[in-house]
């Protein structure tokens, strides 16, 4: 009989590697486990569907469960939930919500790609009807049932991170009166520094939403959410507190667990027990700066992730050497972007370090629709080694953290930054790239 591989999680990190498997062993039998009713979607779509850019909720399905059955031979079934694995006996317990039934399917090889699940805080009332998360489409169709249902005039979202900013936009050009973030940091976007944070929570101010730092939520109950500070109104109720490895299942059935209880993965995407692999939001990954294990639930991570297993598990070789912690968003009209360690992550990481802010413009200052930038850069005390950037700014600003991004993988110095053969023309720079004017900052003060 043929080998059979079970892959359970139905998106990114499942699908990607059920996908490079089947291309080099056509002889595997692969069945795709997937609890909710679509595969291989865009969750980071989701806030921009809301919004109206996105017309239909398929639009965000890049393969249907139908095309990976008809065209790449892959046995997906949606619907079914992995609810427990014997590693031993080889056989994962399996809820078929379709018929309401249970039954068990071995395997030879399985691979884990459960994804995340949003934090949801232990506070009363948090498992209200009208308290969302957002992380799968399922969550967006319930959510987009239930805001055109009750047609919400206030909606508050609880956290402001990046999907807690995106969905808070996504209300405000959705046409509702009244949106506020409640946050408990002291600034928005915990993954900045508090000065490049403040940015980003003035910019959401002057689009309208009400923003509300050094907040704590104490619970929840229809028609109005719980502060310190007393009740704010709320219709509907948004989470965006981040997520969680949805690791339950994985633990459960003895694999390790590490850091946020992510599942333990080396470079090639292997588990702590043979013949089992996990990719994507469950699992860890290597930070290459800070040389620790991070959980970094971003759909880029799961796509490679995805890949390295699948390549493995039909006979190949590859391996994720690791992640440095690139992210950006659009909140309102200012884009937002990092990479590597900020202040307190580099302070985590036992480094030693000096930082420099810049402000500048994103195209040549005399040329037409040229807007303001900043960029925060982090370098390592007397080596001069590049950490880590932030920037805020117009639009054309956040996607040259990409340069910085590389810069940081290749280990790069300041000094090495500000001599990149960066390109120049007015309708995309100043002759000196934002980039190469923070490089030039650090490295002053790092000598």
């Amino acid at each position: 009989m043929a080998e059979r591989l079970v892959v359970v999680g139905g998106d990114a990190g499942g699908m990607a590697a059920a996908s490079q498997a089947r291309r080099r062993r056509p002889d595997l039998e692969i069945v795709a486990l997937e609890r909710g009713r679509w595969t291989s979607y865009s969750a980071c779509g989701i806030p921009y569907l809301v919004a109206g850019d996105v017309a239909r909720l398929d639009d965000l399905v890049t393969r249907d469960p139908q095309t990976f059955r008809d065209r790449h031979n892959i046995d997906v079934r949606t619907g079914h939930e992995a609810t427990a694995v014997d590693l031993d006996a080889r056989r994962v317990e399996v809820r078929d919500h379709n018929h309401g039934r249970t039954f068990t399917l071995g395997f030879d090889h399985l691979h884990l790609a459960t994804g995340a699940t949003p934090v949801r805080p232990d506070l009363p009332g948090i498992d209200g009807p009208r308290i969302h998360g957002v992380q799968t489409l399922e969550d967006a169709a319930h959510l987009l049932e239930e805001a055109e249902r009750c047609d919400a005039e206030n909606v508050v979202v609880v956290g402001a991170g990046y999907i807690g900013l995106e969905m808070a936009e996504a209300f405000v050009r959705r046409g509702c009166p009244t949106v506020t973030v409640v946050e408990q940091g002291a600034e928005v976007m915990a993954t900045l520094d508090p000065d490049m944070g403040a940015m980003v929570g003035e910019a959401m101010r002057q689009f309208g939403i009400v923003v509300r730092t050094g907040t704590s939520v104490t619970g929840f109950e229809p028609g109005s959410v719980h502060t310190e500070d007393g009740r704010l109104p709320a219709d509907l109720v948004v989470l965006g507190l981040g997520v969680a490895p949805a690791s339950g299942l994985a633990a459960g059935a003895g694999l390790e667990t590490g850091v946020k209880e992510a599942v333990v993965v080396d470079p090639r995407q292997r588990t702590s027990t043979e013949g089992v692999w996990a990719a994507g939001d469950c699992c860890q990954s290597f930070h290459l700066v800070s040389r620790r294990p991070v959980h970094l639930p971003l759909g880029t991570v799961a796509n490679k992730q995805g890949r390295v297993a699948g390549v493995n598990l039909g006979g190949g070789y590859a391996t994720f050497p690791g992640v440095v912690g690139t992210a950006v968003t659009k909140v309102c009209s200012t884009e937002v972007a990092r990479t590597g360690l900020d202040e307190r992550e580099a302070t985590a990481a036992g480094l030693g370090y000096e930082t420099a802010r810049i402000e500048s413009s994103t195209r040549a200052g005399y040329f037409p629709g040229a807007g303001r930038i900043t960029v925060k850069m982090v370098a390592e005390r007397r080596t001069g080694r590049l950490l880590g950037a932030q920037i805020v700014g117009a639009e054309g600003a956040a996607k040259r953290i990409d340069v910085v991004a590389t810069a940081v993988t290749a280990g790069l110095t300041v000094d090495q930054v500000v001599d990149l053969d960066l390109s120049y023309a007015p309708p995309f720079s100043p002759v000196w790239d934002p980039v190469l004017v923070a490089a030039r900052e650090v490295a002053k003060v790092v000598r």
